[in-house]
């Protein structure tokens, strides 16, 4: 075990993972060194990080998903785990709020993006195809490790399940999209003393190592690529759009850390291009914009998960350890808006997983079965509880032309909060 500055402790990487990182290690340095001396802007070096289809954390073999079937008392397995992993409850009350949507649309399609596991696809369909026998379920998914694990998994559905390759010309149904915004890249940008709006990029600093001791520079990395990786931040003046989005959400808090997910607020304005009939379900972490850009928050939301450890030091470990940030929720009803889409609903995953009767399920378990009943009801209060998952997690309802109030929204809407 390493301790982490920010006071975490990380965990012992295995040797096959640390070859698997250094890899990545050179691929981000020679992006570097071709960007030049004002190194990379860190929403490119996070999509290398994560996404390249050689050395990215979501190409690699390892395990990412918590492995909840595991013995009692036996260590965990992945870097982190999702409602989904968790229980299938979530499903099962995310496809009540499914059900009366493709009713009222007519249609027996739902679309999700980033289906990891392939959990939360599996859960649905069970619970949908009594009732929709001709379901057809598309994902579309960028890593490849993940979508032949999902291939398998959800084998027994047969061809009612299909790939995408790309976004649909059009569609009509029902979108979801579990814990996708947060793993886009996002733009990092810092407020400074004197009132301007930086970015940052990423350099590399490399240590030239001798027999006798080992001397670092800041320039030698980004001249040569091969060089010993040691990444680190620089500050460079803000283009104008960034300078213009970072002055529209907060006023200048010198020293003021943060994120802007320009990538995801992309992703929802093009909902309005190709969703011609339907409801989008964007649910993840994150908060409306007074909250996001709160001043006490002055470090921004970056994280890294690695072995069920969180930590801040996201420039560490690159292609073994997902990298995120939480999501403001003001930014992308925004983009949803300009786009002509219509916001439905806001609310907690809590109050969201409540609405759409999770606890009116539960009331059918036998609880004089005790080890069945704890073993069920356990992950679900972690869904539900404040503490974990219930109020960090919010669910984001936007769609167009649909005319229909949704269950889960009934109690608890928060749009006014955005």
């Amino acid at each position: 075990m390493r301790a982490d500055p920010s006071g975490a402790v990380l965990p012992q990487i295995q040797e096959a993972a640390q070859r698997y990182s250094e890899n990545a290690r050179h691929k981000l340095a020679g992006l570097i060194y071709e960007a030049g001396p004002q190194g990379l802007p860190f929403a490119r070096w996070m999509q290398a990080a994560l996404y390249d289809p050689r050395t990215g954390y979501y190409a690699g073999a390892p395990l990412k998903f918590g492995d909840t079937t595991a013995a009692a008392g036996s260590a965990l397995q992945g870097d982190f785990v999702t409602a989904p992993e968790l229980t299938p409850w979530f499903g099962r009350a995310l496809a009540r709020q499914i059900s009366p949507i493709l009713t009222h649309l007519n249609t027996p399609h739902i679309l999700e993006f980033g289906a990891g596991s392939g959990a939360l696809a599996e859960h649905i369909l069970q619970a949908l195809l009594p009732d929709f026998p001709e379901l057809q379920y598309f994902i579309l998914d960028i890593s490849p490790d993940l979508t032949q694990r999902q291939k398998q998994r959800l084998a027994p559905f047969g061809d009612r399940v299909q790939w995408l390759h790309s976004l649909p010309t059009g569609f009509t149904g029902c979108i979801i999209a579990n814990e996708v915004l947060d793993a886009m890249p996002v733009t990092l940008f810092e407020w400074g003393e004197d009132g301007h709006v930086y970015e940052l990029h990423v350099i590399n600093k490399a240590v030239n190592k001798t027999d006798d001791a080992s001397t670092e520079t800041d320039s030698q990395a980004n001249q040569d690529p091969a060089a010993v990786s040691h990444f680190d931040f620089l500050r460079v003046p803000a283009n104008a759009l960034l300078d213009q989005a970072v002055r529209a959400r907060m006023p200048a808090l010198p020293g003021y850390r943060s994120e802007i997910n320009l990538q995801g607020e992309s992703w929802v304005a093009g909902l309005g291009q190709w969703l011609d009939r339907g409801v989008a379900l964007l649910i993840d972490y994150g908060f409306p914009a007074g909250e996001y850009y709160h001043p006490q928050r002055s470090q921004g939301t970056l994280m890294c998960h690695l072995l069920h450890h969180a930590h801040s030091q996201v420039l560490h470990f690159p292609g073994i350890q997902d990298i995120t940030a939480h999501v403001d929720f003001t930014a992308m009803a925004d983009a949803a808006l300009a786009a002509d889409l219509e916001v439905l609903g806001y609310t907690s995953q809590a109050r969201f997983l409540l609405n759409c009767g999770l606890l009116q399920m539960l009331s059918d378990l036998d609880p004089t079965d005790t080890v069945r009943y704890t073993r069920e009801i356990g992950p679900v209060q972690k869904l539900l509880s404040e503490a974990e998952m219930g109020e960090l997690f919010k669910v984001l309802a936007v769609g167009k032309n649909v005319d229909m109030d949704l269950d889960g929204f009934a109690t608890g809407d928060r749009r006014h909060r955005l």
